[in-house]
């Protein structure tokens, strides 16, 4: 009779888990059925819905920018990419869509020269996703705790010593992966950028109708933006380049 309740039991927690583990019956999963059976602009929907909703992943970013691609959507496609980066700067498969999808832009822009300091500063702080970054520093934390806890409990000299430092040396690693999570958070937050969406821009030299026309830019292009004055942006190009466009004309990344 025991026997029977404890598999009675088991059988009751297992239903619900069988009932809601199709992973198609979420929105999430119907959207990449959807994309799998080539529905791109249904797809495009259903991640949308989601994203209004307020939810945010570098998959779900990432497989926007897909459907976007697909439907030839350019400019939606690089801004997703972009938006995924952000939650994922290391991700190959991201970094890659990215630089594929830019080659379909009309404007070719040379990034200017990085001073190399920065160039592996920038590398050092975004190898790895803010969520990872967390996990790391939390399991630091967590593994200096346990091997302080060894110290305190244990006799031997020898051990006291090598715990102890030890639990020093995981305290240091995860106030410096806490660190780098700080400083790619700062990175990403001080660097608004934006992708044109309109299908081509006139970049004044200021925020005047009448002012000078300094060059064209076109969809999909990438740009810093630096200020707004007016309904108006003054932005910043890879290669130095600056201007003012109107604020309509592109979408925030």
């Amino acid at each position: 009779m025991k026997y029977k309740s404890i598999i009675y039991l088991l059988l009751c927690l297992a239903f619900p888990l069988l009932s809601f583990g199709n992973k198609n019956s979420t929105p999430y999963g119907l959207a990449n059925t959807l994309y799998r059976n080539g529905h791109y602009a249904d797809a495009m929907r259903e991640y949308k819905k989601l994203i209004d909703q307020g939810y945010q992943s570098a998959a779900l970013y990432y497989n926007m920018g897909n459907a976007c691609f697909k439907s030839d959507e350019i400019p939606s496609a690089i801004l997703y990419y972009e938006k995924a980066r952000r939650l994922a700067p290391a991700d190959e498969d991201i970094n890659f869509n990215i630089r594929y999808t830019n080659l379909k832009t009309t404007d070719k822009i040379d990034e200017a020269p990085e001073f190399f300091l920065n160039k592996w500063w920038h590398a050092f702080i975004l190898c790895c996703s803010l969520s990872a970054l967390s996990t790391i520093s939390i399991s630091m934390v967590l593994l200096a705790s346990l091997v302080l806890i060894g110290y305190l409990f244990t006799s031997s000299v020898v051990l006291k010593k090598a715990s102890f430092f030890t639990s020093l040396i995981f305290f240091f690693l995860g106030l410096v992966v806490i660190f780098m999570g700080n400083r790619q958070s700062a990175y990403f937050d001080s660097h608004k950028q934006a992708i044109i969406f309109a299908g081509s821009v006139t970049v004044k030299s200021t925020p005047a109708a009448a002012a000078k026309t300094l060059f064209l830019l076109h969809e999909g292009t990438k740009v810093d933006v630096l200020e707004t004055n007016a309904g108006k942006i003054r932005i910043k190009l890879a290669n130095g380049s600056e201007g003012w466009i109107g604020a309509g004309d592109v979408k925030e990344i």
